[in-house]
Order: structure tokens, then sequence, then C-alpha cells
């Protein structure tokens, strides 16, 4: 019996452990199918892309602000403007008339003309008609007036008076018709040159329009138009470049100021007379003396000046762009010798348009930064 039990329990008991061996050979097997599949499915998977090599990319770098050196230098304050050759003895001459026709011109550019030579002629002849028809008149009202004065007596005070008032305002137009016809002939006012015409017979002139210009060739200077604004800083006997294309720059000193008017025709002159403007003359410009101007220039070359308002040798300047400002304090960044930076405040002078003069708080050879 014992042995029976026995022999049954063994028979029992060693099943299971076969089909446990069993179970993992076929796992095991199982597994490796399945890795095998894994490494072949892998390989028809698309390959994946090299990392980009990002140690050739440079990183942008922050801008660095400009330094400038601290210098000294020459320097200038001006104002600058247009101008060209004049004569010291010239004039535009021009009629007053208001609207007439120009009936001859007896000169042309160029011409030597004496004093009191007649230059043009307005056409008239209807003004002269009116003056011959007045002049009759008056013949006639000096008779009636002659007998007015021998019956005074008999004659109304008031109505008296009243005669003798249109006798006067009748012969006062006939003056102020003359002195019109009188203003129709032009004429030189001094011996010289016919420098320019500006009409020709047949044109409609009108009161102030240039006619033509006589001058003494050879008497020259130059003459400049600054705006208002400039004209304020400028001084007679201020020094003054002047930069002529063909000939190159002179030096020469300011002789005359513009004489001021009323009016404004953007040199601080002008004129209110008549239906036009009077043309500028030697009064309306900024007169400069420069006594090496070549006797080859002519007259009415162009040029431009600048003058001089103040000069200093030996300024410490800086470039504007390195001037800074809050409120009411005026700095600069100083650049130290190891790399750092620090305020300082300065005390600012002469300023030129790229240019500023430092009266305290830098010296030469200094670096400040621009901003």
């Amino acid at each position: 019996m014992s042995m029976k039990w026995w022999t049954a329990y063994s028979s029992t008991t060693g099943e299971p452990e076969r089909t446990r061996r069993f179970g993992r050979r076929a796992a095991g097997a199982l597994a490796l199918v399945l890795l095998s599949a894994a490494v072949a499915g892998c390989g028809l998977l698309p390959s994946e892309p090299e990392e980009e090599d990002l140690s050739a990319i440079q990183l942008p770098q922050i801008s660095k602000k400009p330094e400038y050196e601290v210098t000294t230098k020459t320097l200038e304050t001006k104002v600058s403007g247009s101008g060209r050759v004049l004569s010291t003895k010239e004039k535009t001459m021009y009629f007053t008339l208001e609207d007439k026709r120009l009936k001859k011109l007896y000169i042309q550019s160029g011409d030597q003309v004496k004093a009191g030579q007649v230059l043009a002629e307005l056409d008239v002849d209807q003004m002269r008609q009116d003056l011959r028809s007045k002049q009759l008149a008056i013949k006639q009202q000096e008779l009636t007036i002659k007998e007015l004065l021998r019956k005074k007596d008999e004659t109304d005070p008031i109505q008296f008076e009243q005669q003798m008032l249109a006798f006067e305002q009748d012969r006062q137009s006939l003056a102020d018709l003359e002195e019109d016809i009188a203003k129709a002939t032009l004429t030189a006012e001094f011996d010289g040159t016919v420098a320019s015409v500006s009409v020709q017979e047949g044109d409609q002139i009108k009161a102030y329009d240039p006619v033509c210009i006589i001058a003494d060739p050879s008497k020259k200077i130059v003459g400049a138009t600054l705006s208002k604004d400039d004209l304020e800083k400028v001084a007679v006997g201020m020094e003054v470049q002047v930069d002529i294309g063909n000939v190159g720059q002179l030096t020469g000193t300011v002789k005359q100021l513009p004489v001021p008017d009323d009016g404004n025709n953007g040199n601080g002159n002008g004129n209110g007379n008549g239906g036009g403007q009077a043309p500028m003359g030697l009064d309306d410009y900024l007169l400069i003396d420069v006594p090496k101007l070549p006797a080859t220039v002519q007259r009415g070359t162009p040029l431009s000046v600048s003058v001089i308002l103040d000069r200093k040798k030996d300024a410490v300047v800086i470039p504007l762009a390195a001037l800074r400002s809050v409120g009411g304090r005026t700095y600069v960044q100083v650049v130290e010798a190891d790399g750092t930076k620090r305020e300082v405040d300065v005390e600012v002078g002469q300023e030129t348009s790229t240019e500023a003069e430092i009266v305290q708080g830098l010296t030469p050879g200094q670096k400040v930064v621009g901003r």
C-alpha cells in the first residue's frame, strides 16, 4: 500500500514539473522569435537624421557704442550765405511810372554812358495830350481869376475862396502831370558802363522793374545776403572767408551791414512803392572788403561767404554725438584704462554743427562714449 501510494504520488508530482520545463522552453523560443521580428522591423524604419553641428554658428553680438578721443583743434563758429561781386559805384535804373509801354531803348549791354545821357523812354503820348489840354484850360482860368480879383469887393467871400481853391487844384494837377511826364525819361546818373539790360522796346513796364544797371567796373566789392537771424550775429570788422569757384578761397572783412528797412525781401530789406519792389542796391547787401580780389574777377561773379563769429585755437573738442544732457545737467561717459565707464559733468563752450568745445571736465587724450 505504501509502495502504491508512493508510486502514485511520484507519477502525479512529476507531471507538472515536465509541464513547467516545457513552458519555459516555449516561452524562450517565443521571446527569441519576437526579438528577431523586432530587429527585422527596425531595419524597415526610416533612418534618423544626423544631429546638426551648431558649433559653427556664431551668436549675434550686442552692438558696441562708438568711442571718441578728446582732441584739440582751432574751433570756428560761422554763419554762411551767398553773394556776388558788385561795383562800389553802380545803380539799378528803373522807372517809377506804373504800367507804361517802353517806347525807346537807347542802350545795350557794354555801352559806355555819360551822366545825364538818356537811356530809355516810356510811351506817354496820351499824357502829353492831356497836358496840352490842361495848359489851355489853365490859361482860360487865369483870365477868369484876373476878372474875379478885380471884382473881389463885389463877390461873395465864400464864392471867391471856392473859385480860388479850384484854380489852385487845377494848377497842382497840371504840375503833377508835368512831373509824371518827366519821369517817363530815364537818364544815367553818372559816367559808367551798362552792365546789363533787362527790357526791350515794346515791353509793358511796371514801376520799379529793373531796366538796366550802370556800373563802374574798376571799383569792385563783394556783396552777400544772409538770413535775418544770422545777420543779427554779424558785426563790422569780422573776418570773412570768400569762396569764388574759379579763384579759390580769399579772406576779407565785413565793411558794412545792410541798411534796415520796414519791408522784407529776404535780407531784411524791401520797398513797398508802386506795383513792384525797388531792385536791391549796395545798401541792401552785407558788403565785404576783399583786398586781394583778382582783377580778372568780373562784376556779377557768384560766390559764397562764411563770416567767422568766433575762433579759438587749441580748443578741447568732442563730437556732439558724445555729449549728453538730462535736465540741466550736461555730461559725458569717459572710458577708463581698464575699460570701465564713468559719468563726468562738463562745461560746454562753442558748438558747431558737428563738434562741441569742452571748457571744463575733460583733457585731451581721454576717450568718451558716443550715444
